[in-house]
This record gives structure tokens, sequence and C-alpha cells, in this order.
């Protein structure tokens, strides 16, 4: 009885042409669209203007320099234009200007004792395009300081040696990567919009459920033997295998469209079959919950956009405020993530996801209790 009924919904949802585009097309959208776009950042050449009232080898050399470390694109502007390159800056359309002052090659040659100030204007939503270009021109600052404190050091009489003892750094850094692979927007994007629109399955659900409800389909069922857990399994069954389906094909499209490394296998594919049933659970439950669809809708959309917000599906979750951090550890988005990342960021095994897999399947277990619960009173409001 139970796969009767999941063959049934299969033929139905075969039949419905908007399925695959909001099962599976919309999904490639958005990790195309945003997988293409993210996936640009720092790869996008930024333009800014500059303008070198000094115009002497030293300043060239180091506008050159600061255009070659920064891998920002500096445009040259006359003195005359400086006005009205601040003009856009303060309108938002500019992303910043750069001066070298004049006496800029002779403060730094030691002449006349004093420090030129190099000038930065930018806009104040413009600072994450402007930090990088300030970080190089505070290390090109110190480069030159210490160019001066050799000299400094060379003229009081110390060897090379003592020179480059006085002036070593008193520590070094050694990057080290601990995860299996790099981190990159990918592996963000795409297990990110494969667990949320997992939980879109929910409106096909939704839209199953109460329109047999409503057509008298279900009040039919009042005068069968078919027990309220035989027919709950095979919608069930019906919409988990949807769900696998479109996890399945997103990971795929992730593998072979951008280079996705997933990882364990086995691992991928028990938490691949949890979350699937942990969405397909919940969708039973606000199915037997939901009094109309339009109640359905909104239980639906607070729990995919609100658990993607908390779940960090859309950016990485140590950007979050520490009690948002915390509160997201009660969606099963978050622990979902969580799984992927572990399995293709670090290596793990299934052993290595025990807790992704346990809340995943209490969820879904949940989710199967409440809707049993709550069965007999969504078939005695059916339409009979």
């Amino acid at each position: 009885m139970v796969w009767k009924i999941a063959k049934n919904e299969w033929k139905l949802l075969l039949k419905e042409k908007g399925t695959f585009f909001w099962l599976l097309g919309m999904p490639i959208l958005f990790i195309v669209l945003f997988g293409s776009v993210l996936g640009s950042v720092g790869k996008t050449e930024v333009t800014v203007p500059y303008v070198d009232n000094d115009r002497s080898e030293a300043s060239k050399a180091f506008l050159a320099t600061v255009e070659e470390k920064s891998g920002y694109v500096l445009e040259e502007k006359q003195p005359a234009d400086m006005e009205e390159q601040l003009d856009k800056i303060r309108d938002g359309k500019g992303t910043g200007l750069l001066v070298v002052p004049q006496g800029f090659g002779q403060s730094l040659n030691g002449a006349g004792g004093e420090t030129s100030a190099v000038e930065l204007y930018r806009e104040a939503t413009n600072e994450s395009v402007v930090a990088p270009l300030r970080a190089v021109l505070e290390n090109l600052a110190n480069g030159y300081r210490e160019t001066k404190i050799a000299s400094a050091l060379a003229a009081a009489g110390l060897s090379d040696k003592e020179r480059e003892n006085a002036l070593s750094a008193a520590f070094s850094i050694d990057d080290r990567l601990e995860n299996g692979t790099g981190y990159n927007v990918i592996t963000q994007i795409v297990p990110g919009y494969t667990v949320m629109f997992v939980f879109f399955v929910i409106i096909s659900m939704l839209k199953r459920f109460l329109g047999d409800k409503e057509s008298g389909m279900t009040a039919r069922l009042r005068s069968t033997r078919m027990s309220p857990l035989s027919y709950l399994l095979g919608m069930w069954l019906a919409f988990l295998v949807v769900a696998l389906v479109q996890c399945c094909a997103l990971l795929a499209f992730g593998h072979f469209a951008y280079g996705l490394q997933l990882g364990d296998p086995l691992a991928v594919a028990a938490l691949v079959v949890l979350l699937c049933a942990c969405g397909t659970g919940i969708g039973l439950a606000v199915c037997m919950i939901a009094k109309s669809e339009n109640q359905g809708m909104a239980f639906t959309q607070l729990l995919t956009m609100g658990g993607a917000v908390l779940g960090g599906l859309w950016f990485p979750i140590d950007l979050m405020p520490e009690a948002v951090q915390t509160i997201s550890r009660f969606t099963p988005q978050y622990w979902a993530q969580k799984g992927f990342q572990d399995i293709m960021l670090r290596g793990a095994h299934a052993s290595g996801i025990g807790y992704s897999l346990l809340v995943l399947a209490l969820v879904a277990s949940a989710g199967l209790i409440i809707a049993l619960l709550r069965y007999r009173r969504f078939i005695r409001t059916a339409l009979g």
C-alpha cells in the first residue's frame, strides 16, 4: 500500500511542469548566479584615481609599487580634477582618491626632517573596497621607515649583519592550512543552496495534501482500511525520493560545473538521506498542522528562509554575532551545512559527522510523530 501511494504521487508530480523548475531549475539558477557573482569577488579589477603633486621619480616608483602590490588599477588625474573626484566620492559614485603631496620625494630622502602625508580619500560605504589599499600603503610606509632606519644605522657605523639583526622582525607568520581542501565560495554556496531548497519540497507537499483534502480524496480514505501510518509513509516516501533526486542533481552540478570536491561518498550519501528525511518529515508535520494553504506557506517561508539565514546557508556562520551563532545550533539547516563542510573541507567520514546525522534523524522522527498525532484531526476536517 505504501509503495502504491508513492508511485501515484510520482506520476502526479511528473505531470506538473512547475515541479522541475522549482525543485531543480530554481536551485541551479541560484547556484550559478551567486557562484558567478561571489566567485569573482577579489578577481575584478578596481580602479582608483590618483593625483601626483610631486611628479618625482620617487613618487612614480611609489605609485608603481602600490599598483603592483595592491592589485588595484591606478588612474592618473590632474590636480585641477581633484575637487571633481572628491565630489564623486561624496555622492557615492567614486571608489576613492589617492593624493601624493608635493615634496614626497624629498621626505623619503630625509630632506627637511619632515614626513609627507599621503592622502587617501574614501566614502564611508566603500570601506571594504578601499581597506586593502590602505593596508598596502601602511606596509609601504613601514618599508620606507625601515629603509631610513637602515641608512641611519649605516651612518652610525653598524655592519650589514648588525643592521640586519636590528631590523629583523620579532616573529614570523607560518601560515598552515589544516582543512583537507581550501575554503572557497563554492564550498559555501553549493551545499548551502542544496540544503535550503530541500526544505522547499514542503511547498509541493502542502499543495498535494491540502489539494486532496479539498477535493474530497482525503475524506474517502476514511472508508478504507488504510492505516494512518501507511498513508503518511506512502506520501513521505514519494517526496523523500524527490528530495533525494534534487540533492544528487545539485551536488553533481556543483561537482562538474564548479569542480566542487564532494569528499567521502558514503558520508555524503548518509547526510543527504537524513537531510531529505528531515525536510520531508517537517513537511508532513506542517501539512497536518496547517489549516489552509496560506498558513502552510507562511510556516514554510519561516522555516526555509529563516532557517537559511540562521543556519549559515547564505554566508559563513562565523560572520554572525555570537548570540545568533548559538541560536543557529537549534536549526537542522545548521547541522546539515556543518556536515557538508566537515566532509568537503575537513575530510570527515560518516563517523566524523555523527552529531549532524543524529540531529537530522531526530528532527525527521519528530516530524513524523507530530504528523501521526495530528492525522486524525486532519482527516476529520477533510471535505466529504
